[in-house]
């Protein structure tokens, strides 16, 4: 059996509204839609097959803020997952992210600021969590992109394979919503510093040959693509995106391991 690799359909959240964000500048806000259930049904119905959640205000605020929304995410397109990041700073964010049926909860400053406490968090949630690397130059921003820490985006992957982290969902900020192509060499290094890890591309896919020249890194444990604004813009459709994986997956067999949506 071959390795499924996922587009994961992004939808952000702010003032309970699904908005975009340029490289993740909190003035710099397109609003896509004012119902985020619709907009989770229409990339179901569309055939997605996992959804990527961002809290927006969750992350410049350091606390969830969309968790209600976030259940009526969930809601609308059960069984289909949904993984959720934003603001999931302690025990209890985490545990009220899974009562609202995230599929998978995505922590960012938190797994950086402090390694033991991820080493415990992955033991205990092990494939239903994952950790944000999102790099600027190459240096990883936490709190809402607001600040730099003094980690790299290589430093920040092997550490987190080493306490056990089993997904890196991995962003270029400069490429973020700027449909301006894949970080590909960033993806194949992270891919190479963490092979225990799967991988997760994030910013800039524009449209199928972004996704053709990810999958033609043949790195096993690069297992999908969150893709934004090219869908919101109608630059490409999941469909096309979808299409682009389906061919590579019929002539170019990929590992057995997991990677496979949550």
């Amino acid at each position: 059996m071959k390795r499924e690799f996922i587009i994961w359909p992004a939808i952000d959240l702010r003032g309970g509204r699904c908005v975009r964000l340029r490289q993740g500048r909190a003035a710099d806000e397109t609003v896509y839609g004012e119902d985020p259930p619709a907009m989770a049904r229409r990339w179901a119905a569309e055939g997605a097959r996992g959804l990527h959640v961002v809290d927006l205000d969750g992350a410049f605020e350091g606390r969830p803020a969309q968790l209600d929304v976030v259940g009526r995410i969930v809601k609308a397109v059960a069984p289909i997952p949904v993984e959720l990041g934003g603001g999931l700073r302690t025990d209890a964010d985490i545990r009220a992210a899974c009562d609202a049926g995230v599929a998978r909860v995505i922590l960012g400053t938190r797994a950086l600021g402090d390694p033991a406490q991820i080493r415990r968090l992955a033991a205990k949630y092990s494939d239903a969590l994952a950790v944000g690397i999102d790099a600027r130059e190459g240096r990883v921003a936490v709190r809402g992109w607001v600040e730099e820490s003094t980690w790299t985006a290589m430093e920040a992957a092997r550490r987190m394979a080493d306490c056990g982290v089993r997904t890196l969902i991995v962003t270029d900020i400069a490429r973020d919503g700027m449909l301006s192509g894949a970080a590909v060499d960033v993806m194949a290094e992270i891919c190479d510093a963490a092979p225990a890890c799967d991988i997760i591309a994030s910013g800039g896919v524009a449209g199928p040959e972004d996704i053709r020249r990810l999958l033609a890194l043949r790195r096993p444990n690069l297992v999908g693509a969150i893709v934004g604004k090219a869908l919101y813009e109608g630059a490409t459709s999941l469909g096309e995106l979808q299409a682009a994986v389906d061919a590579d997956f019929r002539h170019s067999p990929r590992s057995t391991s997991s990677g496979a949506a949550p």
